[in-house]
């Protein structure tokens, strides 16, 4: 797979298209790895310019700010500011809604002013320029309920682009009764992914799959490691792996071209 850091780029004199922040699931949960690498299949596919940071990225503070810890937030956000700036980083695309939340809304008053894009979204665009063609292949005609990530969700108010997305496959989108801005959380967000459940009668992930299971989709579509993660957790619970699949649309339309 071809892809350029940051660095090498500078050293070869070129800028690029825009920077790929592939942020700590797509980097180091085995799960999330598989989304990011359908995401550089796609960028490689569609000739997008683009680089990563590489060794130079850093967690984007989003946990740590939503546990609470203002000073460890900053201290991360600082440090990844510094280097965006000094390569001149305009333009930022990222397949974590998380990062991309934190991205675009909380490191400008810390002094890291960029254009942010949900790598839906930034698909999205390519399609409407002619850069990205979508087929069906294998998912032709299956039914396909998608998850709506808060932080994309509700938090930014992007509903249509992944929706979009799965519209140009020849498939069967359905909705889930909460959807959109009446969509229900994962139970992952605000650092939840990083602790122990508290006392109570139903885990989230489980109420949240019960809503996908439904409408009976062949696939559940997400926008998040996190949100995958979790939906891949009640699908175990209800033990539904022989049915249905999670897949993020990254790798949705990546598997679809092969």
């Amino acid at each position: 797979m071809k892809v350029p850091t940051m660095a090498e780029m500078m050293a070869e004199g070129k800028s690029p298209e825009v920077l790929f922040w592939v942020g700590c699931a797509g980097s180091y949960d085995d799960r999330a790895k598989k989304i990011t690498k359908a995401f550089v299949k796609i960028l490689n596919n569609a000739n997008v310019e683009f680089a990563v940071l590489g060794t130079e990225e850093s967690c984007s503070g989003d946990p740590a700010k939503r546990a609470g810890n203002e000073f460890l937030f900053q201290m991360q956000a600082m440090t990844n500011i510094e280097i965006l700036n000094a390569y001149e980083i305009k333009k930022i695309v990222t397949a974590c809604p998380h990062c991309y939340n934190t991205l675009k809304n909380e490191y400008p008053e810390l002094g890291g002013n960029y254009q942010v894009m949900h790598h839906t979204e930034y698909l999205k665009s390519l399609l409407d320029d002619g850069r990205l063609t979508i087929e069906s292949g294998q998912f032709k005609g299956k039914r396909i309920t998608f998850h709506d990530p808060c932080y994309l969700g509700r938090a930014n108010g992007i509903y249509e682009a992944p929706r979009d997305l799965i519209k140009k496959m020849d498939v069967e989108l359905v909705e889930m009764k909460r959807c959109k801005s009446d969509g229900l959380c994962c139970g992952a967000g605000g650092a939840q992914m990083f602790k122990d459940s508290e006392k109570g009668d139903k885990e989230i992930f489980v109420e949240r799959t019960e809503d996908a299971l439904e409408v009976e989709p062949a696939i559940i579509a997400t926008g998040c490691p996190f949100c995958n993660t979790m939906m891949t957790d009640g699908i175990k619970n209800k033990e539904k792996e022989k049915e249905i699949q999670v897949l993020d649309i990254a790798e949705i339309i990546a598997s679809a071209e092969e």
